[in-house]
Parts: C-alpha cells; structure tokens; sequence
C-alpha cells in the first residue's frame, strides 16, 4: 500500500503553501513515502495573533479526519493544532517548531529564530518552555512582514539575511526560520551568517519520513519483501 505524508498549511497563502511545496522537493523520491502539500480552505492569511492559532485547531482536526495519511505536519511554525489533531489520529503528528528546535539542538548548543511578527514571539516562547530548551534561545528577532512580501523570492531577502547575521552575532550555532513562509530563502541566509540554518517543514517532514519508514520495517515480511 502507497504511504504518504500529509503536509497542512494552516493558513490560506497560496504563495506560502508553494514554498513549502518547493522546499519539500527533495525530500521526494521513488521508494519513499508520497509528501502531499495542501492547505486549509478558510483558514487566516497568516496564522499571527493566539485567535488564529486556537481557531484553526478545530478545522484541522476535521481535516485530517477526512484525509487519511501515515504522518501529518502542520505547517507553521507556532505548531497550531498539533496537540488537538493527535487527538483524532493514531498517526504521527509533527510540528515544525519542535521538530526545528531538535534539528538545531542535534547540531548546536545555542540556536536563535527569525520569527514572523512580534506576536510570534510569546508562542514560540511557551513551545520552548515546555521542551525545557528556553536557555539555548540566543536571539528571537521578528520581521513583522505581512506574508504576501515574506514568500516573495527577492523582497524580503536583505531583511532575513540581516536577521540571521545579527542572531549568529550573539553567538547562535544554528539559525531557525519562523515562518513557513521563508522556506524559499533558507540557502541564502545559511551562506549569508555561515551557521546551519533549518528549515522547520524540511526538519518536521525529515521526522515524518523517519516515523512512517520505521513502521513500514517493522511490520511482518518486510524484510522478505526487501531482499526480494
């Protein structure tokens, strides 16, 4: 049976859900599970202040109702809905703030985030606080670009760049993006401030691939199957 990996934009961007869907092309190919990139009918135009992060829970949830899939990422980097949507699921739920947070920490001590907006802030703020990693934030910088200028391929390119060389100025080992949105610009900003950048959909699909390949081997006659 074919596996796929259901990737949800929360928000209605057409332009933000493309650039997910560009920064997830290399993580395709033959043999691996399918990644889809959808996003939610209705949702806001931007996920930014706490009413949109509460009110998309509920249409995710009936999303991923409809939807079967072997993993779900809800892409936007404040996790909405991702404690919700495990709740009508078996599958694997990811969120691309944690799975980012991770990534980093798998290669640095001390990482910093380029958030979306200030209202951002406090959000990501709780995320880190309950990971217990609060400590290891050096530098949260927010662009306050609307989303239309943040996923366009060269408007919001010098403001990013600036953002990451200020975060590994405080001494960052690793630079997060804080919005789905900036997918498109990951490779500039990481040769611009010379410290890994993660890419949070491209670190919570990585997981996501990692979850449905691991139970995909571990049922029975797998192993038959592959030695075929």
């Amino acid at each position: 049976m074919a596996r796929r990996i259901l990737v949800i934009n929360p928000n209605s961007s057409a332009s933000c859900t493309a650039g997910i869907d560009a920064a997830l092309a290399g993580f395709r190919a033959p043999g691996l599970p399918a990644i889809e990139v959808m996003q939610l009918e209705g949702g806001p135009p931007a996920v930014v202040t706490w009413r949109d992060w509460f009110g998309v829970a509920e249409p995710l949830c009936r999303l991923v109702e409809r939807e079967a899939a072997d993993a779900y990422v809800i892409a936007c980097v404040s996790d909405p809905g991702v404690d919700a949507v495990r709740t009508v699921t078996r599958a694997p739920v990811f969120g691309p703030l944690r799975s980012a947070v991770a990534a980093a920490l798998a290669r640095a001590d001390r990482f910093g985030i380029i958030a979306f907006g200030d209202p951002s802030l406090p959000r990501q703020r709780r995320s880190l606080q309950a990971m217990g990693v609060e400590s290891r934030l050096l530098g949260h910088i927010p662009l306050n670009l609307p989303m239309e200028v943040l996923t366009d391929p060269a408007a919001p390119r010098a403001a990013l760049i600036d953002a990451g060389r200020r975060i590994a100025g405080m001494g960052a080992e690793a630079v997060i993006l804080g919005c789905a949105g900036m997918a498109f610009h990951r490779d500039a900003v990481e040769q611009a401030c010379g410290v890994p950048v993660i890419e949070p959909c491209q670190a919570a699909v990585a997981l996501a691939l990692q979850a449905v390949i691991a139970a995909r081997s571990a049922q029975p006659g797998f192993q038959a199957q592959a030695a075929e």
